[in-house]
Formats: structure tokens, C-alpha cells, sequence
């Protein structure tokens, strides 16, 4: 099994146990707003976009010169609780044997600038994680933008890097942008929508993720996940 030179996540939903918080949040803004709150499966659809897209697809009744009091009215909800949220079991473990083996690992993430810098701060991910790119500086998944910068930046060919992510926008950029995916099965999206876009691999936890990526045996993987 062929390892990745480049290893790219998601972060809510793959690294960061935040889809709940993010939902709730996306509820509670709605009802600030006096506008029906989107059911949580259409808000969980929706995560992994721009928070414009995000907006446009979850609360399409929303007219588009609201979009800014919606977004204020989220992050409030959302910032208010962020400092609580925890890492999946298994992720920094698996982020710290990707860097000790020479991994590139990066970030590509629907969260702003602003908020994955928050996140990177209070996760205590900030020392692995070499490169990333966010929603308000590239386009919104899936376009692959944040995929080709990612490649270019660290110079590695599409067919050396893979990305990992919770939702159909994650698997459909790394397809757009020629690299390997894999879908993790405990985020945002469901396993059937994962498995139908045809990834590497559908995991059940981060552990499982180390023998695809560092390109060990499938025993060292489960035994990696024994011990979360």
C-alpha cells in the first residue's frame, strides 16, 4: 500500500467533533431571526460550504440582504460554545504520527480564516498542521481551489495526496481536483452518500485512517483505534 506525501482534513466533522454545535447554532440564529429553523438534516447537509452557501441551501426562504445578520447571529451562537468542543478520539494521535513520518498535513475547511485560527488555538492541532486554506479565501467546496493551491504550495502531484473529509463537498473537490479521497462515516454526511461518490475508503474512526495514509498494515490501524 502506497503512503501520501500530502494529507489533507476537513475540520468539523473529521477532526472536530462540531456537527451538533453547528447545527444548533444554525437553529438558533433562524429563530433569532424569526425565520423557521432549518431541520437538522437539511443543516447538516449543508456543512463543509461557505457560510454564504450554507445560508442560501439550509434557509432558501432567508432573502439575500439578510445573509449578514444570519451570519452574526450564527457565530454568536457558535462562538459562544466553540472553546467546548472536542477533538474526535484518534486525531491527534494520528496528526502526530503523519508528522513524525515526514507527512505534509494540511487543513481544507468551510470555516472562515478567523475561526480555524480559533479552532487550531484551542484544539492544540496548531503544531501539526503546515498549510491550510478556508472559505473566505477560496471558493466554497467543491471547488477544487484549495486542493490546487494546497498541491502547489507544497509541490506534490494530485496522485500523492488525498483528502479526508466528513461530507459529499469534501470528496467532490478532491475529486475536481485529481487527488485520492476518503470519507470519514461518524460527521456530517451519511455512510451511503460517502460510499456512492466512490472514495478510497469509508472509515468508522480516526484510527482507521492510519493505515490508508502512512500506508501500513490494516492491523496497525486497528490496533491504533484500540487504544482511543
Amino acid at each position: 500500500m502506497s503512503a501520501f506525501d500530502l494529507v489533507v482534513f476537513d475540520w468539523d466533522g473529521t477532526l472536530m467533533d462540531s456537527t451538533a454545535a453547528i447545527v444548533r447554532a444554525m437553529q438558533r440564529a433562524a429563530e433569532d431571526l424569526g425565520v423557521p429553523p432549518p431541520p437538522a438534516q437539511r443543516a447538516r447537509q449543508v456543512i463543509g460550504l461557505g457560510l454564504t452557501d450554507a445560508l442560501r441551501l439550509a434557509l432558501p426562504e432567508l432573502p439575500a440582504q439578510r445573509y449578514p445578520e444570519m451570519a452574526a447571529r450564527y457565530r454568536h451562537h457558535y462562538l459562544s460554545h466553540d472553546g467546548e468542543l472536542e477533538l474526535f478520539p484518534g486525531v491527534e494521535e494520528l496528526l502526530a504520527r503523519l508528522a513524525a513520518a515526514g507527512r505534509y498535513v494540511a487543513v481544507a475547511t468551510g470555516k472562515s480564516r478567523l475561526g480555524l485560527e480559533r479552532a487550531l488555538d484551542h484544539s492544540g492541532l496548531r503544531r501539526y498542521v503546515m498549510a491550510s486554506r478556508t472559505a473566505d479565501e477560496c471558493h466554497s467546496k467543491p471547488h477544487p481551489q484549495m486542493l490546487h493551491e494546497l498541491l502547489a504550495e507544497f509541490a506534490v502531484p494530485p496522485e500523492r495526496a488525498v483528502m479526508v473529509g466528513d461530507t459529499t463537498h469534501d470528496l467532490l473537490m478532491a475529486q475536481a481536483a485529481g487527488t485520492s479521497a476518503i470519507g470519514v462515516a461518524y460527521g456530517a454526511h451519511p455512510r451511503e452518500a460517502l460510499t456512492a461518490l466512490r472514495p478510497l475508503s469509508v472509515v468508522d474512526c480516526a484510527g482507521a485512517l492510519a493505515p490508508l495514509v502512512l500506508g501500513e498494515k490494516a492491523e496497525d490501524g486497528r490496533a491504533l483505534a484500540e487504544r482511543r
